[in-house]
């Protein structure tokens, strides 16, 4: 016990702490006047629930007329569906439903047009090149990702709600609808295919893509459509970031056989990173000097560029464009060497003029694809809410995390009828778009414009450029995700829990692959939740002297206790994980286990110099309580009842205290048992013990 301890007969303590609180005279109905206890500053009656409610009523609810079919919900439900429908009803859906009706009025042409038009054209310069890069990674032809560079741009401009943020393709994403699409159609045994033959192929998967894409879309809908944007919360941010920094550690070394030449077969499932290694090291004598020459020197360009763009970005007046500056090189190397037909270095070749005819993907493929498409469109959503979140906190605005539902999940089924894979927003260019300046969705518009230009005039312009080029992009563009691994030792220092959830996170996301490390890692994080509600302490509770506050003994020494009263704060949830942990702490502390009282665990030091008379448990922290862990709460009421202690119940919630009413609690204690306040528990205790008990004893903890 800290502080040491001692005890004083009641008016001796009762004069001492007169002069320490000074006196009070009683303010409520039926009180009189006189000097007030030690561990109460008794200002009013002690107010129970039942009081509180006859003093300032409980709050209206809508009526409900049971002759009503389908009960009250359904009539609130139909009553708000007819609001909706009429005039004003229908203008607030078109503004909540269609973000530019908002911010377009308030639109700062002047101060924002310049902004939005070069962050716009810097950001489709740069998807070009890295739209044809992630297309590689999806196992599709590289025009294929150019269109996924403009139509669900295009398409979020419209309905997004995050002003800042930049879509199209994502590594990520383009890794996992690769995975899922080699898996679908795999490369044939025989691998010198025709030029009839590899079309058709390219056909397949092009098809398999787009169906992944209708897919993850058509289930963000279904999201939408239940109002499931609360479940952005059950992928925490260490979550997240572990799983794009693994990700990122399968992009690089998948691109390692484009790098030196290599035609290998993509690796699949489990330990598929390792196993791309032991594959790349077995070929690497039959690599090409050419393209491994046209790696390096890539790389040797385009990292010194990010470099400088990250160290320079506030002096820059637009970030360098070391794709695009790459880009023209290597083409321009390459048609003047020759290097296709000398080397044999793989190229792009013709991007076709134009947009492919809108057509349904395939829709027999759904069933085989449903099993991917759940963890892209929960990878889309997450990371495109936890990046619009990121802007949206510093430039002081809100986003809609269901709106953000709808927006993604029509970008993606749209965008698959013209042939489009998997989409989100992107960690590189919502970057690149906030520091050259953009302010809102219209830079999207810009962006598209760019791409557009490539898709009807520029195309041919690409025939010559090395894929070996666009492997070293989609390396480069990993830089930001890898750097994420920077945050684990400050990470360590907040919280050894958020470290063990990214660690896990990743480490399965290395080991296994993304899917099963998505899947790992959420698990794991909730399981975290679960046991750290299961790890909290109830605590016992002293006055601090000369207030009505009341804090845990073990924070100060100067904390008063009565002997025979015991206030005990239980601040997590009641349910059915921490029910046991429930019942043991009040058996240790109350003497209902064996008979007498045991040794208190952590946070409960013994303070009484008596058997518990009266016992308060403060509710407060008590977020919500499950069926079972209500029924706890009545057997404990039952067995105080028959040991003799008087069970005071504080601040509970009104659902916590509903859920108690419903399980029966009160047929073992009464109204007048169930109090607003741990104070006015307090006050109706020290009256019970001065009723029950001959003197009343104060301890200094």
């Amino acid at each position: 016990m800290k502080g040491g301890n001692y005890f004083e007969e009641s008016e001796a303590a009762k004069g001492k702490m007169s002069g320490l609180l000074g006196s009070s005279t009683c303010s409520g109905p039926g009180e009189t006047s006189g000097p007030r206890s030690p561990l109460v500053t008794k200002l009013r009656e002690p107010l129970t629930e039942a009081r509180f409610q006859q003093l300032f009523g409980v709050a209206e609810r809508e009526s409900e007329l049971p002759t009503e079919r389908g009960g009250p919900r359904l009539c609130r439900l139909w009553r708000r569906r007819a609001r909706t429908c009429s005039g004003p009803g229908v203008w607030r859906l078109l503004l909540a439903r269609l973000p530019p009706l908002r911010w377009l009025p308030r639109y700062r042409l002047r101060a924002w047009l310049l902004g939005d038009a070069v962050a716009g054209v810097t950001v489709g310069v740069v998807h070009v090149p890295q739209g044809m890069a992630f297309a590689l990674l999806t196992s599709v032809p590289p025009v294929f990702g150019l269109y996924t560079s403009f139509f669900p741009v295009l398409i979020y401009s419209l309905l997004g709600t995050g002003r800042h943020l930049s879509t199209g393709t994502f590594a990520v994403l383009s890794l996992m609808t690769g995975s899922a699409v080699e898996g679908l159609v795999p490369e044939p045994l025989a691998r010198n295919l025709s030029g009839a033959e590899r079309e058709q192929l390219d056909a397949q998967r092009v098809g398999v893509a787009a169906a992944l894409a209708f897919g993850s879309g058509a289930l963000m809908l279904g999201m939408f459509a239940l109002q499931l944007g609360a479940l952005s919360t059950f992928l925490s941010e260490p979550v997240v970031k572990a799983l794009t920094s693994g990700a990122a550690l399968h992009v690089l070394v998948s691109q390692l056989p484009s790098l030196l030449g290599l035609s290998l077969p993509r690796q699949m499932g489990c330990f598929s990173l390792f196993k791309t290694l032991a594959a790349v090291v077995t070929a690497l004598p039959q690599g090409s000097a050419a393209e491994l020459t046209i790696s390096a020197l890539s790389l040797a360009l385009l990292v010194p560029v990010k470099e400088l763009n990250v160290r320079f970005r506030h002096r820059l007046p637009t970030p360098i464009p070391g794709e695009v500056v790459m880009v023209l090189l290597a083409s321009v190397l390459c048609f003047t060497s020759s290097l296709d037909t000398r080397y044999n270095v793989q190229i792009v070749g013709l991007l076709p003029g134009g947009f492919p005819q809108p057509h349904l993907p395939n829709l027999a493929e759904l069933p085989r694809i449903l099993a991917d498409s759940l963890p892209i469109a929960l990878v889309t959503f997450a990371v495109s809410v936890s990046l619009a979140s990121i802007y949206a906190d510093k430039y002081g605005y809100n986003i809609d995390a269901n709106q953000e539902l709808l927006a993604h999940g029509i970008s993606n089924l749209a965008s698959s009828l013209f042939s489009c894979f998997p989409n989100s927003a992107t960690l590189a260019t919502t970057s690149l778009l906030v520091d050259a300046g953009g302010n809102t969705q219209l830079a999207g518009l810009f962006s598209c414009i760019v791409v557009l230009l490539v898709l009807l005039w520029l195309g041919p312009f690409f025939y010559y450029l090395p894929k070996a080029v666009l492997a070293c992009i989609n390396i480069s563009s990993m830089r930001q995700m890898f750097f994420q691994m920077q945050e684990l030792p400050q990470l360590w220092h907040i919280s050894r829990a958020d470290f063990a959830v990214w660690m896990v996170t990743w480490v399965a996301v290395v080991t296994l692959n993304v899917d099963l490390g998505l899947a790992v890692g959420v698990v794991f994080s909730m399981m975290m939740v679960v046991c750290r509600t299961q790890r909290v302490k109830c605590l016992a509770l002293g006055l601090a002297e000369g207030t009505e506050l009341y804090r845990p003994v073990g924070e100060s020494s100067k904390l008063l206790q009565v002997p025979g009263l015991c206030i005990l704060s239980y601040p997590t949830p009641l349910y059915f994980g921490t029910r046991g942990q429930f019942r043991r702490v009040l058996e240790q502390q109350l003497g209902l286990g064996g008979g007498k009282q045991a040794a208190k665990p952590d946070g409960l030091p013994d303070t009484v110099g008596e058997p518990v008379r009266v016992v308060i448990l403060d509710f407060s922290g008590v977020a919500f309580a499950d069926a079972a862990g209500a029924r706890e709460v009545a057997q404990l009421a039952s067995r105080c009842q028959d040991a003799g202690i008087y069970l005071l119940l504080a601040q509970c919630n009104a659902s916590v205290l509903e859920t108690l009413t419903r399980v029966g609690l009160l047929d073992r204690v009464t109204p007048d048992q169930l109090f607003v306040s741990v104070q006015d528990a307090a006050a109706h205790a020290l009256a019970k013990l001065e009723q029950t008990g001959p003197k009343i004893c104060t301890v200094w903890v």
